[in-house]
């Protein structure tokens, strides 16, 4: 009886751990505009950014600029566009693709040295050298 209930419980526990992992269908508009990496601007800083997109597939920018932040980086190099909001620019399209939150729960994270940012790009001080990265992700 308890080899049974044991077996019971950790089918329940499989079938939950699965039902977990699903979070349903990505809806991503747009087309990407680089699918390779690619150095854009002219400056005298130079920082790369990573682009993941909803299938994982990640873009290289290398940037070169004078901008102050990292967020005029890359709006003048029409790398992402977005809405200003309370806390600065949220960001919906990177790289010509479009994170619908209203749809799917998707948004574009932002990270700094491989680790997330506590700021968004329009107030993070963009550093020569710089590591930063744009995840598609789903919440």
């Amino acid at each position: 009886m308890k080899k049974t209930i044991s077996i019971i419980l950790l089918l329940i526990c499989v079938a939950a751990l699965f039902a977990g992992c699903n979070k349903g269908p990505v809806y991503v508009d747009g087309t990407a505009k680089y699918t390779e990496d690619t150095t854009l601007g002219e400056g005298s800083k130079t920082i790369t950014v990573t682009v993941k997109d909803h299938e994982g597939k990640a873009v290289v920018f290398t940037i070169k600029t004078d901008a102050k932040t990292v967020g005029e980086a890359l709006i003048e190099n029409e790398l992402i566009a977005g809405d200003e909001g309370t806390y600065g620019m949220y960001i919906k399209v990177v790289n010509g693709l479009r994170a619908d939150y209203d749809k799917d729960r998707a948004y574009w994270g932002f990270n700094v040295n491989g680790e997330r940012s506590m700021t968004g790009v329009d107030m993070t001080d963009l550093t020569d050298g710089g590591v930063y990265e744009l995840v598609y992700t789903v919440g």
